[in-house]
């Protein structure tokens, strides 16, 4: 199994989101969060007021699949959270060595 984590542009979840379940994820955890990479960030003005924002809105996408389906999350996620901008976020894979579904005591793929 690998746990595959994408940081997108929030805008994109829904898309993400249903390409995702076209190819047969079954379940994902999402987080707000806030970050950086190459774009340092973006000036903003308010009240007439500029000022510069570090940390830029992000959702963390974060799905456990068999190995099989890696693959396939990962063209799902890229053709569909990508808009050739920067900022448009990261995808990192992960190998998972043990899931345990804590209500009925499943283990391995039985778990996810």
């Amino acid at each position: 199994m690998n746990k595959v984590e994408a940081i997108i542009k929030p805008f994109k979840l829904d898309e993400v989101k249903s390409a995702l379940n076209e190819i047969g994820v079954t379940g994902m955890t999402i987080s707000e969060s806030r970050g950086f990479g190459r774009q340092r960030g973006h000036k903003e003005i308010y009240r007439g007021a500029e000022y510069q924002v570090d940390f830029i809105p992000k959702i963390k996408i974060d799905v456990v699949v068999e190995e099989a389906l890696t693959d396939g999350v990962i063209a799902a996620i890229k053709d569909n959270a990508g808009t050739g901008k920067i900022g448009d976020g990261k995808i990192f894979v992960m190998p998972v060595s043990q899931a345990i579904r804590i209500r009925t005591g499943e283990t391995g793929q039985d778990a996810v």
